[in-house]
């Protein structure tokens, strides 16, 4: 059996008449890569603040590495890394002194931070710009210091919460190729939040699907996928796409349809042997079909199947909209 890191139990957080996060129950294993998807506002960075005691949970409580977060919350910090979603590095100091800063907040000796830095700083691929004023940094190169100041204390489970915000795509996928590096140097367990779909997808072993703080769906992301069923047969059609609709809620098979433009997306329990007797229905009805595609349900389709919406057509609040553009901004200089 895997050990557990993390266990939240009835982990519940309250601002008065609203419910952030609302008694949600899951493990995560050491060594694992776990992921919380959702949109903004979904309550993914007040569990990361619960379960980094930053913020105390109204009900419930979570064992993290061992540890009780509400009676042990001083062991539970010794034994995390954070690296949250704002930068939060010294601007006016270079990345060596940001490192350092940090170890004398651990209580690490000055000889093994020291050392400690310089692996780090090799490992992120920031050794020739340890000198350098941090205001100087790239985005990328600012999360990637962000990440050695959460390993500097060598920690048993690192928290990322949205480590690519506001990052391009070739430099996201470089910082995960640094998150899986450190994995495996460092055996680290990896919870992170984010609201990218293909990351969790990617990434993650297993993914919690949450939205107004419940958690909907657990899983890795093949379980989640068969959950939607089978495989998604998309046909853009010349003709009346009321009619076809029509022509294939007769189709033995068919599981779920919608209707975008001139396209009809098709649940099917096995699309290679559905697509045939779909086609030929619809050529009966003198409806042709311009295109045909078939694929696996991608995670947007297991969220529109367990929230009802789709992710990236989701917005957040006014705060988290202004955080998100300051991160961005400062990601950009």
């Amino acid at each position: 059996m895997m050990e557990v890191a993390i266990k939240a139990i009835n982990l519940t957080k309250k601002f008065g008449n609203f419910t952030a996060v609302d008694h949600i129950n899951f493990e995560v294993y050491y060594g694992e890569v776990f992921a919380f998807l959702g949109p903004n506002g979904a309550g993914k960075t007040t569990t990361i603040k619960m379960l980094t005691t930053v913020t105390r949970p109204t009900e419930g409580t979570a064992i993290v590495n061992g540890y009780d977060i509400i009676k042990q919350p001083a062991e539970v910090r010794r034994s995390i890394g954070v690296v949250p979603q704002e930068y939060t590095a010294d601007e006016d100091l270079t990345g060596w002194e940001n490192l350092m800063l940090v170890a004398s907040l651990y209580g690490i000796p000055k000889k093994e931070a020291r050392e400690r830095a310089a692996e780090l700083l090799d490992m992120v691929e920031l050794s020739y710009a340890a000198d350098r004023k941090v205001e100087t940094y790239s985005g990328g190169m600012r999360r990637r210091l962000e990440i050695a100041m959460g390993l500097i204390n060598r920690p048993a489970i690192l928290f990322l919460d949205e480590p690519t915000l506001g990052l391009d795509a070739q430099t996201r996928a470089a910082i995960w190729e640094y998150v899986y590096k450190l994995r495996k140097q460092f055996g680290t367990t990896i919870f992170m939040t984010t609201h990218y779909l293909e990351e969790a997808d990617q990434y993650a072993e297993r993914v919690a699907i949450i939205d107004h703080g419940k958690i909907l769906a657990i899983g890795t992301p093949k379980e989640l996928k068969e959950k939607v069923g089978g495989d998604v047969i998309m046909i853009e059609v010349n003709g009346d796409i009321n009619v076809a609709r029509k022509i294939m809620e007769g189709i033995d098979g068919v599981s779920g349809i919608s209707v975008t433009g001139n396209t009809l997306v098709i649940k099917v329990k096995n699309g290679n042997t559905a697509a045939p007797i779909i086609l030929e229905a619809l050529n009966k009805a003198s409806i042709r079909a311009m295109s045909i595609t078939i694929k696996e349900p991608t995670m947007d389709e297991v969220f529109l199947e367990f929230t009802g919406r789709r992710l990236r057509d989701e917005e957040g609040s006014a705060e988290e909209f202004m955080r998100f553009r300051r991160t961005i901004s400062r990601a950009r200089r």
